[in-house]
């Protein structure tokens, strides 16, 4: 669905905006928590997925974070570090990290929109970025947050390319 492109410097357009636009077009539960804040909620393959999207005015940037619920006991946050380094060195765009006093791990990614028209299909985009690689790498968090299984296996099994066919 092409919602078209929004000009930021106009005073009318709020960036968020569009992304709300793009949310009700999925049909997803979604809520404008604050001006520059919209979170919204998405049921994945694995789990259910939580997007915050952020607006920054003194930048012109967007940020969105997606997160799922695993918290990452203390035993495990060396291990979930080092997952991290391994997960980011296969991504192109965005990057994983683990955020908030819970440590919850999340894909991150920012735009930059200064002086450029924003499209509907670059927060599709973004959106599709993020939950593809967080459906990718949920099971190797998994197998390292409570299977307590070695970071290089767990990415390896969890990323593991299938061959032939069934």
């Amino acid at each position: 669905m092409a919602i078209g492109l929004v000009n930021f410097n106009s005073p009318t357009v709020h960036p968020l905006d569009l992304v709300e636009q793009s949310v009700e077009a999925r049909d997803w539960a979604s809520e404008r928590v604050e001006s520059d804040k919209l979170v919204a909620e998405v049921e994945g393959r694995w789990c259910h997925y939580t997007l915050l999207f952020e607006w920054s005015s003194q930048i012109s940037a967007l940020n969105m974070t997606c997160t799922f619920d695993a918290r990452t006991p203390q035993p495990r946050r060396q291990a979930v570090y080092e997952l991290l380094a391994r997960a980011n060195d296969r991504l192109w765009i965005g990057h994983f990290d683990v955020s908030g006093e819970q440590l919850l791990p999340s894909f991150r990614h920012g735009v930059l929109v200064r002086g450029n028209p924003f499209s509907s299909e670059q927060i599709d985009d973004l959106v599709d970025i993020a939950l593809t690689e967080m459906e990718r790498f949920y099971p190797a968090f998994q197998h390292v947050i409570w299977g307590a299984q070695n970071p290089a296996d767990a990415l390896a099994v969890a990323v593991m390319d299938p061959v032939g066919e069934a």
